[in-house]
């Protein structure tokens, strides 16, 4: 299978290309500089969709980068740089003479409101409620494909948590703090920590792409990435902290992570949704690591 991968050389990127070429795929990656198996996205504005069995967009600016302050040029950012990729390769989706079979798009559980009760499949309806949750519908909107395509590309959206891995994500943040018996629960740690390994992010995306959905269908079908385990941040935290043999006394309050990062970006640390991946288990998918202890022994190699 050729898979055509937007923002292929990012933290999620990299393990997924990583996981289809071992599994024999073919990966062309589409980024903003030119090189080995890659193209940009000028060139598939102007030439249109390379050819190709899957396509995938993970493209988007971090938004927890600590070197961008949170102000209207970073939110233009955030928006442009997950909304108009996702449009330009769903257009070239939509004006190729050989569309792929799969197209999945990576989004994530910002539409999900957040809360200490509720609790959140694939099938929960919602509406936008702040900034995150309104980038998440655009997103997805601009992912759509006409109906016509139905019965030839079918369409995939994941929503996934916080991703963890070794190389990057929440995790390369975190762990220096820890390390020096700096950690501590965010805000009060009572809010749901919905998150996943990278391995199996990267895994539900081959699942994706390797599966056909019965019968073809114009909806996308959503498939929620994290982990089945459902977690506080309070349990993190003090996870962590074993597993690293660290201390974790010290409360970061929510008005110093307001100060730094700006109280909308603030709030998908110090608050938080309790997310289940109801129908990625019915599809057949398996995780690795189902659980913080696994996953965390994983990334931090004890």
């Amino acid at each position: 299978m050729r898979v055509l991968i937007g923002g292929g050389s990012g933290f999620v990127g990299r393990e997924l290309t990583r996981l289809l070429k071992s599994k024999g795929h073919e990966v062309t990656i589409i980024s903003r500089q030119p090189g080995p198996g890659r193209i940009t996205w000028a060139d598939v504005e102007s030439g249109g969709l390379p050819p190709c069995e899957g396509a995938v967009n993970l493209a988007g600016e971090n938004i927890m980068n600590p070197l961008r302050w949170w102000n209207d040029s970073y939110k233009k950012d955030l928006f442009s740089s997950r909304v108009d990729t996702t449009r330009t390769l769903a257009q070239a989706i939509a004006a190729s003479s050989s569309p792929p079979q799969s197209w999945v798009l990576i989004t994530g559980v910002a539409c999900y409101k957040p809360s200490l009760q509720s609790q959140y499949t694939e099938d929960s309806e919602w509406t936008p409620f702040d900034l995150l949750s309104q980038l998440v519908k655009e997103w997805e909107e601009a992912g759509r494909l006409p109906h016509s395509l139905a019965q030839s590309t079918r369409q995939v959206v994941i929503r996934p948590g916080a991703v963890l891995g070794r190389d990057g994500g929440a995790m390369k943040q975190m762990l220096t703090p820890f390390w020096l018996g700096l950690g501590g629960p965010l805000g009060s740690g009572r809010q749901p920590f919905p998150w996943i390994h990278v391995s199996d992010l990267a895994g539900i995306i081959l699942h994706a792409l390797e599966t056909s959905s019965s019968p073809p269908s114009t909806q996308p079908e959503v498939f929620n990435g994290v982990a089945p385990a459902l977690n506080t941040n309070y349990e993190f935290t003090k996870e962590l902290g074993r597993i690293l043999r660290r201390p974790t006394l010290f409360p970061v309050p929510g008005f110093l992570m307001d100060a730094l990062l700006g109280s909308e970006r603030t709030v998908i640390l110090t608050q938080g949704q309790k997310v289940v991946p109801k129908r990625t288990l019915e599809s057949g998918f398996q995780f690795r690591y189902p659980d913080l202890t696994s996953a965390l022994r994983e990334i931090v190699g004890s």
